[in-house]
């Protein structure tokens, strides 16, 4: 039996997994339960070129099934997981890097459920079922917002009374694995020392101001809510909405919360059609032209924005979902973003070529695929 270092990013209602060498390095085997929490869920798993290996369905909806499930179908292609890496949303103030789980550690996450209400308890359910399964399988917890550590405390601050800040009220920044992955290859386009903004756009978005690796500014604050539109989350939104909704329209907690992370961004601007951008792109209505414009419109300001926190721009990447697949996406942006210095190269970006930007643009544009659960891997490697 070959040991593995096993990344662990559990969403909603899918969790991603892949198996690497103990040196965090080295992909052995990758996989997905779909529809993860359902009656209907299905482990399909896969080797290292996406090959498929095996698929099941999995016979109830318990998480406890679909994690032993998933240790057993490694086990038989030969891997047995060493320890597991964990995406967890929020470290709060109090973790900045990867940490070992035990009792302590695991009790304090929960302090962040609050932080991060839909993220935070599926990832903790995930630890915890772990534990049940093999409670000596050492865990790790790899932090979305640690990348963002970095920044100075004026891009942690809002303009609210000091005490609320004090008690953890502030921007924490997310998607940090993702930068954090991206910020490791930026050597790669001659930009290891530059200023960059990175767009981390996918069903959750969100850009970050980063230089010579470094988180300096990032869109999203408090919450996984703010920042850029995302697929049914709106970004920023002025406070006094919020009120007017509790207020004139008698919405309780529950019901702003499911307007805020469930019925808002390009699902909600489309008026229903889709939170995809695939299909708002392909779609001829009218709200759904208007939900793509406002996306790319979106993007294009906060880019703006971040250049302005850097004080100057070198480059500009896309990454994650639509970033990574989305030529209509990263071509309105840029076009957008010309005045700053971006000469799109209209065929490599439907080429979806690394480079999307002409040889004599003042600034280049890049595509760099992100790559979270290998940023985790190499984390919970350095930590073991």
């Amino acid at each position: 039996m070959k040991r593995c270092l096993l990344a662990i990013n559990a969403g909603s209602s899918t969790l991603k997994f892949r198996a690497f060498a103990p040196d965090g390095q080295t992909l052995l085997a990758r996989g997905m339960v779909d529809r993860f929490g359902g009656k209907e869920a299905v482990l399909s798993l896969a080797d290292a070129k996406g090959q498929k290996l095996a698929e099941r369905g999995l016979p109830d909806a318990e998480h406890g099934t679909a994690l032993a499930a998933v240790l057993n179908g490694l086990a038989d292609q030969g891997l047995e997981a060493r320890a597991l890496a964990h995406r967890v949303v929020h470290g709060g103030n109090r973790f900045r890097q990867p940490v070992r789980l035990d009792a302590e550690v695991r009790a304090a996450l929960d302090d962040y459920i609050a932080l991060a209400p839909l993220h935070q308890p599926v990832s903790l359910e995930v630890i915890d079922a772990f534990s049940a399964i093999d409670p000596r399988l050492p865990q790790i917890a790899c932090f979305d917002t640690a990348f963002h550590a970095s920044q100075p405390e004026v891009a942690t601050r809002f303009g609210i009374a000091r005490h609320w800040h004090d008690e953890g009220i502030r921007r924490y920044g997310f998607h940090g694995l993702s930068y954090a992955a991206i910020a490791r290859r930026l050597p790669e386009v001659g930009l290891a020392h530059g200023k960059v903004v990175v767009c981390h756009l996918g069903s959750g978005a969100s850009a970050c101001a980063i230089e010579s690796g470094k988180s300096v500014a990032a869109s999203t604050g408090f919450s996984a809510v703010d920042g850029l539109m995302m697929g049914t989350r709106p970004g920023y939104l002025d406070p006094e909405v919020v009120l007017y909704w509790q207020e004139h329209e008698g919405m309780g907690v529950k019901d702003v919360r499911r307007e805020l992370y469930k019925s808002s961004g390009l699902l909600g601007v489309s008026g229903g059609v889709s939170a995809d951008m695939r299909e708002l792109v392909a779609s001829e209505l009218p709200a759904a032209r208007e939900a793509v414009e406002l996306f790319c419109y979106r993007v294009a300001r906060e880019v703006a924005s971040l250049a302005g926190a850097l004080r100057g721009l070198d480059g500009l990447i896309f990454t994650a979902g639509i970033g990574e697949h989305s030529a209509e996406v990263r071509g309105r942006v840029l076009q957008q973003l010309a005045w700053l210095g971006f000469e799109l190269d209209h065929s490599a970006n439907l080429a979806h070529a690394r480079r999307l930007t002409t040889a004599g643009s003042r600034l280049p544009a890049f595509v760099l695929p992100t790559d979270e659960e290998g940023e985790m891997a190499r984390q919970a490697a350095a930590l073991l």
